[in-house]
């Protein structure tokens, strides 16, 4: 059966990916790209793309009913610190656009649906290494009670209506092709693009604050092996817990001078700190690893690499 998907949110940091491996793999046709704005070149360039509002409802609806969408990417979100200056705009677009979704899953107008929950759905009282599946989810920021509210609205969705929800709890993202989109974790992004343009950073987090990270293409390879799970082998219809690799500033600045012997971090803990100190250091996803065979390919030294090397490429 031919696939058509809709990615609602195609223009942020990982949207970007995910629709060009989605493309590649299903072809530019079958692929429609949405946003508010339009997105980088090489994006806009690749397929369909349609300015659209994810939390209007009935051009969500439209849009679905004229494509006969069969799957949809729901990558439209305020991350964590941009939301903590701006809290009720981002419950807005962070609820709203998934129920959007969600009771047009349950009037049967596509059959799956992929929707990303994060680390941020952890709190303070949450075990910090190896955190589990299921454990102590109470979260202190904008972004993360609305993650952990979206988990319980696409449990209840799959439980109630049959709705196929699949999520993963994303840990801090790194990708060299698109900028920095206002989270907790995008020092470990910004600090390659300071490297090579000042040989300096000034980092926003103690050089001791261990959070869990993944190389992007890591993230989107997760995310087309959950979409591609048979339903039957998945167990977990909140959000799985995803991880790969944990690291602190230090460690990531050690990495980099490796290949940049003369590069200086400098740290400046900010607003950001106390987020980052309520999230995890380390995570246990075990369950993703059984039930649909997860595993990842890049550790810190490799990533350091890809970053730099095609960060140099691109410039």
């Amino acid at each position: 059966m031919s696939k058509t998907i809709v990615i609602l949110g195609a223009c942020g940091q990982i949207g970007t990916e995910l629709t060009l491996a989605l493309r590649s793999r299903y072809g530019s046709e079958s692929v429609i790209a949405s946003d508010i704005r339009e997105g980088t070149a090489e994006l806009m360039e690749s397929g369909p793309f349609v300015t659209l509002d994810a939390t209007d409802f009935p051009a969500l609806e439209d849009l679905f009913r004229k494509t006969g969408v069969t799957e949809v990417y729901l990558m439209a979100a305020m991350l964590s610190a941009t939301a903590e200056k701006h809290p009720a705009r981002a419950w807005d677009l962070n609820m709203n656009s998934l129920l959007h979704v969600l009771e047009l899953g349950r009037m049967g107008l596509y059959s799956k649906l992929f929707w990303p929950s994060s680390i941020a759905v952890f709190g303070p009282k949450t075990p910090k290494e190896n955190t589990p599946q299921s454990t102590v989810t109470e979260p202190s920021t904008v972004y993360g009670i609305s993650k952990k509210a979206g988990e319980d609205w696409a449990s209840y969705y799959h439980r109630k209506y049959g709705v196929d929800v699949r999520s993963l709890r994303y840990p801090g993202l790194i990708s060299w092709k698109t900028q920095p989109g206002g989270g907790t974790t995008d020092y470990a992004v910004d600090i390659f693009h300071q490297a090579l343009k000042t040989g300096s950073y000034e980092c926003f987090l103690k050089k001791d604050t261990a959070l869990p990270m993944m190389y992007m293409a890591d993230a989107i390879d997760a995310t087309l092996q959950l979409m591609e799970a048979p339903a039957a082998a998945l167990s977990i219809r909140t959000s799985y817990n995803l991880g790969a690799l944990s690291f602190t500033p230090e460690d990531l600045a050690r990495s980099i001078t490796s290949d940049l012997p003369d590069f200086k971090i400098s740290y400046v803990p900010d607003s950001r700190q106390e987020i980052a100190e309520s999230w995890p250091h380390s995570i246990d996803d075990s369950q993703a690893r059984k039930d649909w065979g997860w595993e990842h390919r890049y550790d810190l030294e490799k990533l350091t690499r890809e970053m730099l090397f095609n960060l140099r490429e691109n410039s």
